[in-house]
């Protein structure tokens, strides 16, 4: 009689996707770790990580400590702000051998985007989304999955998490196949309560949810509004939309073509009510902005394909002022 494999996850950011990410594969028996430092480190290590989700609360004790410390494991999920990893990713090696596999879990264009895309852009690196290539040299090319995270979380104290709302985690092979690797990770996450879906075209989604957040997230930045009050104003709404099919002409090239207008995409977001966007909650906490990797990846795009884009350079010079 076969043992079943246990499989172990490094989870790199211990913030509130990670910690979802975590706390999951730990309820489907995976060993987990968790890079962390300063309080969160300390809390890991004596409390465990906090989880409340669906009116339930559940504490795990992952270990927790250094990239060295921890060592190689199966998989390592990325889970910090994507502008950290270019000055991260050199520390990530310890996590990392011969058969690990990378899962980024970052908002923006990942580095791996345009790996064997084809086209113009076919293995183009960005320089504002992995400046000094210390991500195409830490990363494991061949054996890195794309995932999407439709998720509301926030950190409630050191190791402790609030799980808002989850909608669903997607994953994909850069080349769309269906692998034995994507399939064991999304197993592990759905048997640990996640609704995870896995995709063929794992760009095309990390370019939807990019859709909305580049114009939405530096728009709410500037103006310190909450989507509610921003989205009522009819000249923000005609500034997103605007911004939007600026995006969806680089997309039309790339062969990343979008089903949803934008003005369906605006009202995705308004049904939901006001909230914040993560770039306000950001500034507000005196924390860097996901600038780079969000629009300034779109308006490198832009630039490269030679696609005008006058709004969406004026909006990322104006929230550069803020950083």
């Amino acid at each position: 009689m076969s043992v079943p494999v246990t499989r172990s996850a490094a989870i790199v950011g211990a913030g509130a996707i990670g910690a979802w990410i975590g706390d999951a594969l730990d309820r489907a028996g995976w060993r987990v770790s968790m890079l962390a430092r300063g309080e969160t480190l300390s809390v890991l290590r004596t409390q465990g990580l906090c989880v409340e989700r669906a009116g339930e609360t559940r504490r795990c004790r992952p270990r927790a400590g250094s990239a060295a410390e921890l060592g190689a494991h199966d998989y390592v999920f990325l889970a910090v702000k994507a502008q950290v990893l270019p000055s991260l990713a050199p520390q990530l090696a310890a996590l990392i051998d011969s058969s690990t596999v990378v899962i980024s879990a970052t908002n923006g264009i990942p580095w791996w985007f345009f790996h064997d895309f084809g086209g113009s852009l076919a293995n183009q690196p960005l320089q504002s989304v992995d400046p000094g290539l210390t991500q195409e040299r830490t990363f494991p090319r061949k054996r890195t999955l794309g995932s999407v995270v439709h998720a509301s979380a926030k950190v409630a104290g050191p190791a402790h998490i609030q799980v808002v709302a989850a909608d669903r985690l997607i994953l994909g092979e850069p080349d769309g196949a269906l692998t034995e690797r994507v399939q064991e990770v999304a197993a592990g996450l759905r048997d640990g309560g996640i609704n995870t879906e896995v995709t063929s075209r794992i760009r095309l989604e990390v370019w939807a949810k990019l859709w909305g957040n580049m114009n939405m997230n530096p728009i709410s930045a500037l103006t310190r509004c909450g989507t509610g009050k921003m989205l009522a104003n009819p000249q923000v709404r005609e500034l997103c939309s605007r911004m939007m099919e600026e995006m969806q002409a680089c997309g039309r090239q790339l062969g990343l073509e979008l089903s949803m207008t934008p003005a369906d995409r605006i009202a995705v977001t308004q049904r939901l009510g006001d909230f914040k966007t993560s770039m306000l909650a950001d500034l507000e906490a005196g924390r860097p902005l996901e600038l780079a990797p969000q629009l300034g990846a779109v308006v490198e795009i832009a630039d490269r394909l030679g696609v005008p884009a006058a709004l969406c350079r004026s909006i990322l010079g104006l929230a550069q002022l803020l950083c």
